[in-house]
């Protein structure tokens, strides 16, 4: 399709993106929109440095690629440099997506449907603020490069989110019901998750029960699990970290025993979700990396180039927001394992101590903080009543240490309304999850 100068490796991403916004604020509508946008990322490389550009008028990729050759200086021993043996090679490879086209549902059923939702807002007068939204994507990529590849991938998300604030004689709570999925149909059940999340805020508002501080036995809900996996561990799995960096490289060394054997995390950008990416920004596959396994560190994720530079091999994990950006190593779904014990097992060997089930945010790299939203005291291995923490923290590498159960069922998530963010690329769409986890003495504040 295109003509790719001698010497050098060069590669075109095109992306063709319909995206559906409509936004609310208090019943105000602030937004109603459906926009089309089409681009591409080109590069070459000559074996000491890439030449990037991204332009908007796809008739003009060739040029593109003819302008950014001149720059580079060809080599005639291109194709046995490591970072392009890691490039995929010649073959067509397609993954379409074969359900409900969300560019067939009307502008009209999607506002409708958000809409639908306001009276059970409006008729609980404990929420006193309140925003939503509704938003898909429907994106189709292309990927060529000069050893013959050809990728293309159709893929789409979907989801609504309410964030609400509770306010209720002097004490103020804000909590949120959001879904995803992708097709619209996956949205259905919607209703019942809003209803759940008012019922748990009000009583949050009104009989919740600050945490003395210290540390306690904790379990951790598939969405806290998953959030904890990403930000305290997905991240430094993120292979671009290490480059130049031996200390990191020391910390990190494949092999490493982190917790006890049932402990496994891995990357999966196969799995659908909102971290679905059946071949990454450079054509790669999607497939499951180990990052731990069996309690021991046992694999990162990878971009060609830096799959190159520390001897292993891509994982399908260079991600860019857009066709604006280049590709970097991002994560796709990151989550834990299944372990071998129910849920009602897990929570039954605790005493006294907490469940985290919601999350406001959570960070961190060789220290992780998570601030939960809605918690709850565990008694005698009962969920009681809800509890107010602030922050939950610790030492990465101490805590897994500390992971004593994990549940035999793995629940993923997936969202819309924000993402991962690395760098200037946000937000980057990635899939969340997991069983029910359980530490001991974890610092709670």
């Amino acid at each position: 399709m295109y003509k790719f100068p001698e010497g050098l490796y060069s590669d075109v991403r095109i992306e063709k993106v319909r995206e559906t916004l409509i936004s609310y604020l208090k019943g105000d509508l602030r937004e109603m929109r459906e926009r089309d946008t089409a681009g591409a990322f080109i590069r070459v490389f000559d074996g000491k440095r890439w030449y990037y550009a991204s332009i908007t008028a796809l008739a003009g990729v060739q040029q593109e690629l003819d302008r950014l050759a001149k720059l580079a200086t060809p080599a005639k021993d291109i194709a046995a440099h490591q970072v392009v043996q890691n490039m995929p090679w010649a073959g067509e490879n397609q993954s379409k997506f074969t359900g409900e086209d969300l560019r067939s549902v009307p502008l009209a059923k999607k506002h409708a449907f958000l809409a639908s939702f306001f009276p059970a807002i409006t008729a609980e007068p404990a929420i006193t603020m309140w925003s939503g939204f509704y938003k898909d994507t429907c994106t189709h990529k292309e990927i060529y490069n000069s050893k013959g590849a050809r990728f293309i991938s159709d893929q789409q998300l979907c989801g609504l989110r309410l964030n609400l604030t509770f306010t209720e004689n002097g004490k103020t709570f804000a909590e949120g019901a959001n879904l995803a999925g992708g097709e619209f149909s996956d949205l259905l059940p919607f209703g019942a998750e809003l209803a759940k999340r008012i019922a748990q805020a009000l009583e949050f508002l009104r009989a919740s029960v600050r945490v003395q501080p210290g540390k306690y036995t904790v379990v951790l809900s598939p969405l806290a699990a998953g959030v904890f996996a990403h930000e305290s561990f997905g991240h430094k799995s993120e292979a671009d970290f290490m480059l130049g960096d031996e200390t990191m490289k020391q910390e990190w060394q494949l092999g490493r025993r982190l917790g006890p054997e049932f402990v496994h995390i891995t990357d999966n950008g196969a799995l659908p979700g909102s971290g679905y990416t059946p071949y990454d920004d450079e054509g790669t596959p999607a497939h499951k990396t180990p990052l731990i396994k069996n309690g021991c560190l046992a694999g990162r994720l990878h971009s060609a180039a830096t799959a190159a530079a520390l001897g292993e091999s891509p994982t399908g994990n260079a991600r860019s927001v857009g066709f604006e950006y280049e590709p970097i190593v991002r994560m796709t779904t990151t989550h834990f394992e299944a372990g071998n014990m129910s849920k009602e097992e897990l929570f039954a060997g605790v005493k006294d101590g907490l469940y985290i089930d919601t999350i406001k945010h959570g960070s961190g790299l060789s220290t992780f903080t998570i601030a939960p939203s809605l918690a709850y005291f565990i008694k005698d291995g009962k969920v009681a009543g809800p509890a107010q923490i602030s922050v939950i923290s610790g030492s990465v590498f101490d805590t897994f240490g500390h992971i004593d159960a994990i549940s035999d069922h793995v629940e993923l998530l997936s969202f819309v309304g924000g993402g991962c963010g690395k760098m200037e690329q946000h937000p980057l769409p990635v899939g969340f999850g997991g069983p029910y986890v359980r530490v001991q003495g974890m610092a709670v504040l």
